[in-house]
């Protein structure tokens, strides 16, 4: 389809990066739908104005932090005027949330579509909508299947790629000899319980440095788990990390692109391995392995492994040390 005066705007306002990762073959659908580049509203957390800068098929991107109470108000005006002033002709909500669809109605946006759950529904233009049942039993990635669906949009890939130049990842830190072999463990998780323990990670370390399949290791973490990448360095006891934990995302996109490959937990860190094309393993024992199809992600699982969610970290320890190692050298060698 192709028009040069529609002007089109894609809200997510998950603060995950994971779970933005996760929609944007839906978004890159949009856009090749219309032929028109699309603006993504999403929360500053998922820092993309950094690391989607280089997709085709994002023309400008817009932070709102999506809060509650007074602020709730304030967001829905401030999307009115941003809208206002970029006039769209569509705006696309990829989640459950009304502000953006409230503003949009408020600038007089010809085409508001939304999953229509809840109070959302009044504020769309469109007339078909995701069930009740839809919004319990499909996942995020499913639901904006739907959503596309009903607007008559096709999928051609549902695998999500990230996409970043040479150039943008040169002129920033940390510097990397090209000539050295590196593994990045992504190490913890927004949700703790899905963390495997740190001296499994360590245990796992040593292997691969003894075995000189990797010489350094990029321990990958948030800020406010700083302490799990200082645990598993004092637990190996071997000079042989480097801490991550203080990297913005551009950053770690780096260090996982000059990576032999990645292991780690099921959250954002990994996603973005498997998004950046690099070899992923995905150590799953308390989710649902089922949500990992449409990736590149090669899952590592317990015996007896059970496809539910177990908010249960000692679920995780059932993964065998031995048998990562093994399966992660079988699979590359």
């Amino acid at each position: 389809m192709t028009n040069e005066k529609l002007n089109i705007a894609v809200v997510y306002s998950h603060h995950k990066l994971g779970d933005l990762i996760w929609q944007l073959p839906y978004i890159k659908s949009i856009s090749d739908h219309y032929n028109s580049k699309v603006t993504l509203i999403v929360r500053p957390k998922t820092q993309a104005k950094d690391i989607l800068k280089d997709e085709s098929y994002i023309d400008d991107f817009f932070y709102c932090k999506f809060r509650k109470k007074l602020w709730y108000f304030i967001e829905v005006f401030i999307l009115y005027l941003f809208y206002k002033k970029k006039k769209f002709t569509h705006v696309f909500i990829l989640d459950k949330i009304s502000r953006p669809a409230i503003a949009a109605k408020l600038a007089k946006v010809s085409n508001i579509i939304g999953p229509g759950i809840k109070s959302q529904k009044k504020w769309l233009t469109t007339e078909l909508f995701l069930t009740e049942n839809d919004y319990k039993n499909l996942n995020y990635s499913e639901q904006s299947e739907k959503i596309l669906k009903f607007q008559k949009i096709s999928i051609k890939e549902k695998i999500p790629k990230i996409n970043i130049r040479k150039q943008t990842l040169s002129v920033i830190k940390p510097n990397i000899k090209e000539e050295k072999k590196y593994v990045s463990f992504g190490v913890d998780s927004f949700e703790l319980y899905k963390m495997w323990y740190e001296e499994q990670f360590a245990e796992l370390a040593n292997k691969f440095h003894e075995n000189r399949i990797a010489e350094k290791f990029f321990l990958i973490a948030s800020p406010d788990n700083s302490e799990v990448v200082k645990k598993i360095i004092d637990l190996s006891g071997r000079d042989i990390f480097y801490d991550c934990s203080k990297l913005n995302l551009l950053q770690v996109i780096k260090v996982i692109k000059n990576s032999i490959f990645f292991v780690g937990n099921n959250s954002g860190p990994l996603n973005l391995a498997s998004a950046l094309q690099v070899n992923a393993y995905g150590l799953i024992g308390n989710a649902k392995v089922s949500e990992l199809t449409n990736s590149n992600i090669k899952p590592i699982l317990p015996p007896s492994y059970e496809n539910v969610f177990k908010k249960d970290r000692l679920e995780m320890k059932k993964i065998n040390t031995q048998e990562v190692y093994n399966f992660i050298t079988s699979d590359l060698f």
